[in-house]
């Protein structure tokens, strides 16, 4: 599946070259990713957050909206073990 992603900054990029995240990771996660939570109330677009793979056979979560045939990139970032199970899918518990 093609897609474009739109309402690139230059921020953003320098957020992914931050991270060593390439677009080509992020369309490789959307392509062949899952989509692991939903925020239906997200504005102005509903989001997602996605865990795929990169390029590189490293785990990344993306989180995107979509309008139409549009989709917008919000931030592509390496999951820590730190905040989430080892299946990469589901958050830690915070202590209380």
């Amino acid at each position: 599946m093609n897609y474009f992603i739109n309402h690139w900054h230059d921020n953003g990029q320098l957020r992914l070259n931050e991270r060593n995240i390439s677009v080509y990771d992020v369309i490789n996660a959307i392509d062949n990713g899952e989509i692991i939570e939903q925020y239906p109330k997200d504005f102005p677009f509903p989001s997602c957050l996605i865990l795929g793979i990169s390029i590189n056979n490293t785990y990344i979560h993306v989180v995107v909206s979509m309008n139409d045939d549009k989709i917008y990139l919000i931030t592509a970032y390496v999951p820590s073990l730190d905040i989430w199970e080892k299946d990469l899918k589901t958050r830690k518990e915070l202590p209380k």
